[in-house]
């Protein structure tokens, strides 16, 4: 099988006990090349990798010194690219919603569900409603005493302190589509993914009870506190 090759990325960097973050990016064009992040997560010596992103083979060594890829799994359908590369190369259990189009490899092995199982103690996961397809984000909640959690996003909420593995023309494009430089309910997403934007509303106020206090998406970078705060500006900013 043909597989994406490897565009510019980081290696992982550890951002939490036992999460990881890979950013990277993707090339939908010619001329335009945006940021794409990878989180990993790390349970009894097993890692998940959650919105893949595919590295080249500095990363993939400094991947193996984490754990054993066990798992991968798609939160959004517009980030299937790299799932194939990791499900073949390491024998993983695919973990996805069921229903996406964009996607249809490689075959879901562990259907996600609300409520259902994750393969990594301490977890939620929030499923999105009134979509095109189906999309998700999770809720690792932390072992201390006292401690909020970390919200996992794919394309629903986005952050960017910056644009990282973004060529200069996207730089310019970006601002002007509605990815400014905060945290953000992307209007892209919200004209393309969505089908009732009403009922969207209701989920964003159903995803703000959840308590975290970082937020690591599918793209930007990561929002290390504070991110309760800024995704429910992000939400007054589009709903209110």
């Amino acid at each position: 099988m043909d597989y994406p090759s490897a565009l510019p990325h980081d290696l992982p960097k550890q951002i939490a006990e036992d999460v990881f973050v890979v950013h990277g990016c993707v090339k939908p064009s010619a001329v335009v090349r945006f940021s794409r992040n990878m989180a990993i997560v790390r349970d009894k010596g097993e890692l998940t990798l959650i919105n893949p992103v595919r590295m080249d083979e500095a990363g993939l060594a400094e991947l193996d010194k984490l754990g054993k890829v066990a798992h991968v799994m798609r939160l959004a359908p517009s980030h299937g690219m790299d799932d194939p590369f990791y499900v073949d190369r390491y024998n993983a259990e695919f973990w996805s919603l069921e229903g996406g189009t964009t996607y249809t490899e490689p075959k879901i092995t562990q259907p996600l569900v609300e409520g259902g199982v994750l393969p990594f103690s301490n977890a939620k996961l929030f499923v999105f409603k009134h979509m095109h397809e189906p999309e998700a984000a999770i809720l690792l909640e932390r072992s201390q005493e006292r401690a909020r959690g970390m919200l996992l996003t794919c394309d629903a909420i986005q952050s960017y302190a910056s644009y990282p593995h973004t060529n200069w023309l996207a730089r310019k494009i970006l601002p002007l589509i509605g990815f400014t430089q905060e945290t953000l309910i992307p209007k892209m997403w919200l004209k393309l993914a969505v089908q009732n934007q009403e009922g969207i509303k209701a989920e964003f106020e159903r995803l703000l009870e959840l308590d975290f206090e970082q937020l690591l998406s599918g793209h930007g970078t990561f929002v290390e506190k504070n991110a309760h705060i800024e995704i429910k500006r992000a939400f007054d900013i589009k709903f209110s």
